[in-house]
């Protein structure tokens, strides 16, 4: 049978019945576009999250202060210009220290003096931040303004809330100069901060000023932290410098963490998408390869009479079994193209709402055709066997 002939006789074969053709390639569409749409969304949040790595975790540089493993009795090992001395080096945008402050039993965080108290089993962080440390932060203030070196230097009972914890507290703005009590200590609320780029504690926390704190409950129990916000690129030369600049005579009572390598994570969180979505992917297209084997399968046992009519005029077996194999075939790829054609356009209208940059690999989307077609020759493999086993005598009873 001539090539031409073969495609004319699967032609008329999907076109005699045309709804049930177009419901056979719906599996296939849904496979084929499910693959498409989820191999483009996963590289476009792939990307997403690269943007989100290079612009916040690359630039940040965290430094803790060890002093105490090795000596039990030793102070903190920050300095008191420890902002200053990291902040002249070269690519620190903000860094400042800061430390959680533990508290007595009867130390109660209130808003009042009296009333207000929150229950004993609940209560919330205090924190000691320097004016350095709240910037690299990089807070979003809902009212208010920031705590500055001014304060720090002044050791100024003023306090940061996050807006969690201001509502908590009952205080919804600072135009009033609400106060909020830790234990018998007053501090003046000014500013309220909305969300931070960088270390997301301090919205639970009721954050003041570290020179304030270390003078009211003394220096931090189980040590102090830095956090370094750099510009990007300068992390990890920041890394290697900023314990000397610290304290030259003791860079080993400092532990820094530089960034991690973000090559290798990118390259592991999108690996690990990858592989879960393509397995989806791959169920989705199993699915819809059995559905065209099982309609395929229903079509044979409807046409039996066709098929022995052929067999009676000549045909033999290998011209029945091409003949569905094409048809199925037929059905896969223009699933196929038609699932291509879907899964690009809900890879473009999510990015366009999500307002992302859409990523969608070309190879995806050309291999997405030869696809449908493997998945259409596969699932009819079985049927095309099992019409060319239909004897023409009994095809013709029946």
């Amino acid at each position: 049978m001539p090539w031409r002939d073969l495609c004319s006789e699967a032609l008329a074969g999907i076109l005699q019945r045309p709804t049930r053709s177009a419901l056979t390639s719906v599996g296939t569409v849904l496979g084929v576009g499910t693959f498409v749409a989820i191999l483009g969304l996963t590289a476009t949040a792939s990307s997403q999250i690269d943007e989100r790595f290079t612009a916040l975790a690359a630039t940040e540089v965290t430094v803790h202060d060890i002093a105490r493993t090795s000596d039990e009795f030793a102070s903190i090992a920050f300095p008191d210009d420890a902002d200053a001395r990291v902040e002249r080096l070269n690519g620190v945008e903000h860094a400042g220290v800061y430390w959680p402050i533990q508290l007595d039993a009867d130390d109660a965080v209130r808003s009042a003096p009296v009333v207000g108290e929150v229950s004993s089993g609940s209560q919330p962080q205090v924190t000691a931040a320097s004016s350095g440390a709240v910037r690299a932060a990089q807070p979003t203030l809902t009212e208010g303004r920031l705590f500055n070196t001014w304060h720090d230097t002044r050791k100024q009972p003023v306090a940061l809330l996050g807006k969690a914890m201001a509502s908590r507290l009952g205080i919804t703005t600072v135009d009033t100069q609400p106060a909020v009590f830790i234990g018998d200590e007053a501090f003046t609320v000014i500013g309220i901060i909305d969300d931070v780029e960088r270390n997301a504690d301090l919205l639970l926390s009721v954050i003041v000023p570290r020179s304030t704190a270390q003078e009211i409950w003394g220096a931090p129990k189980d040590g102090a932290s830095m956090l370094i916000a750099t510009r990007v690129g300068a992390a990890p030369q920041v890394a290697t410098e900023a314990a000397l600049a610290l304290d030259p005579a003791h860079a080993d009572s400092f532990k820094v963490i530089p960034p991690p390598d973000p090559r290798a994570l990118r390259t592991e969180v999108t690996g690990d998408l990858d592989q879960l979505f393509l397995l989806l992917a791959a169920i989705c297209l199993f699915i819809g390869t059995i559905g065209i084997a099982n309609t395929t399968l229903v079509a044979v046992l409807e046409r039996t009479g066709e098929i022995g009519l052929r067999r009676a005029l000549g045909a033999r077996t290998w011209h029945i079994t091409t003949q569905f194999l094409a048809e199925s075939a037929v059905l896969g790829a223009l699933g196929g193209l038609v699932g291509a054609s879907i899964g690009t356009v809900t890879v473009v209208s999510v990015a366009f709402f999500r307002d992302w940059t859409p990523v969608l690999h070309p190879a995806t989307v050309a291999t997405a055709p030869a696809l449908g077609l493997a998945a259409g020759l596969l699932a009819g493999l079985y049927p095309a066997w099992r019409a060319s086993r239909i004897q023409p005598v009994e095809a013709l009873r029946r």
